[in-house]
């Protein structure tokens, strides 16, 4: 078996579906992980404008937990984020759900993740914009991260917050003496913020109740969280956003785990890396092959649930405010449009060998014709909830032209008619 999430969900899955209930979520993501770069997504073929090579390239899934095809989603998301931050100091507040409500969030998965964005957003826009405090809005950029550096259930979410604000009077006003706000005040306020709403929705009958779960349970768990000590970090002042806004595209796109933090993978168990926040240092961790898949699919993300969102001076229709506040910092006007890198420059900068050229002249592959998807071949069973995928395609599909396939044409002219170079 590959050691790659690709490889073991092609050899597993079909097994390890047939006995679970599995959301359809689960399925469709599941499925781009083992189709991604395969024939069954289709592609198209590359050449040399001399004629002396060519080979075919399969197209990405594009699936927000495929980690094979994120990377550049990542950087063209960088790319349009760091274009918008304000030229100020800028803060990292971490705030996380308390592990007694996980099992909550697994029933109220698009519901908790909402409500949780608003109790944080609620929280740092009341503090900041407290006289007391800094008396002015924000920008807010805030991502949901769901596991832990194990793979384990772990709901928390990232803030970048700016060091300022604009205020009543249109002024900019920084963050005083290096301190965003009291920590603990933020979770003082954090704690009750959430807790209101989560009781209120329990009261309205809106807040689903696991199977087997009692209401007086569930106030339970409620006012044993409320008597403890709640989880936020303030971490400390960053002379700009950027840094923390590479972390943040961690969580745009490829999911929980990447295919160099697998160590090995076969039919009984899979290991990988993970660093252990105890010590600081890298460890490896042995987990049976089912085991690991329900980990990595536990973090599949609702349906057209937003596991980045923007408030305050970073909010999309705040960009008249975002040019008052760059005004008064000397900063540029904000562009309308970042020319994001295509897939043969985002490439070039790792190095020359990662652009696609002909190994015996040297030039840039052009695109060349089309090759159509692969029928897929994916049966759900929607009445018990299990599914089996069956496909030919693999993860070690080769993406070289084999000798006895298509053969370069003498007329290098079918490349090169309105073809732009490709990777």
């Amino acid at each position: 078996m590959e050691a790659t999430l690709q490889g073991i969900f092609m050899e597993r899955f079909a097994a390890h579906a047939r006995d679970r209930k599995l959301p359809l979520r689960v399925h469709r993501a599941a499925q781009a992980i083992m189709q991604c770069r395969t024939p069954a997504m289709g592609g198209h073929e590359q050449g040399c404008p001399e004629g002396h090579h060519t080979r075919i390239q399969y197209h990405s899934c594009k699936h927000r937990s495929c980690p094979r095809c994120a990377s550049l989603a990542k950087a063209h998301w960088v790319e349009g984020q760091q274009a918008r931050l304000l030229a100020c100091d800028h803060y990292h507040v971490v705030f996380t759900l308390p592990h007694e409500l996980l099992t909550l969030w697994s029933w109220n998965r698009a519901w908790f993740a909402d409500t949780l964005f608003q109790a944080v957003r609620e929280t740092l826009m009341t503090l900041l914009q407290d006289a007391r405090h800094v008396g002015a809005l924000p920008g807010l950029v805030m991502a949901l991260h769901t596991w832990g550096r194990t793979l384990n259930p772990h709901p928390h979410i990232h803030c970048l917050v700016t060091g300022g604000g604009l205020n009543g009077a249109g002024q900019w006003r920084a963050v005083q003496g290096g301190y965003l706000l009291p920590v603990r005040v933020v979770k003082a306020l954090y704690k009750g913020k959430l807790l209101a709403r989560l009781w209120d929705a329990l009261q309205a009958g809106t807040l689903k109740i696991p199977v087997g779960v009692r209401r007086t349970e569930v106030e339970r768990w409620f006012k044993s969280v409320g008597k403890k000590d709640w989880n936020v970090r303030l971490q400390e002042r960053y002379a700009h956003g950027r840094g923390v806004m590479v972390y943040l595209s961690r969580y745009v796109k490829g999911g929980p785990i990447s295919d160099r933090r697998i160590v090995q993978a076969d039919e009984a168990q899979t290991r990988f890396r993970y660093k252990d926040h105890r010590d600081g240092k890298t460890k490896v961790m042995a987990v049976s092959s089912a085991h690991f898949m329900d980990r990595v699919l536990w973090h599949v993300p609702e349906p057209g649930q937003h596991s980045i969102r923007h408030y305050g001076l970073y909010a999309h229709q705040a960009r008249p405010k975002r040019a008052l506040c760059r005004l008064q910092l000397g900063q540029a006007p904000e562009q309308d449009r970042i020319a994001a890198p295509d897939w043969a420059a985002f490439m070039a900068q790792f190095g020359p060998a990662q652009v696609a050229c002909c190994p015996k002249c040297g030039q840039r592959l052009v695109r060349g014709r089309s090759i159509a998807k692969r029928r897929n071949q994916i049966s759900i069973n929607r009445k018990h909830g299990g599914g089996i995928v069956q496909q030919d395609a693999r993860p070690d599909a080769p993406t070289q032209l084999s000798r006895a396939g298509p053969q370069v044409p003498r007329d290098t002219s079918f490349f090169l008619r309105g073809r732009a170079p490709v990777s």
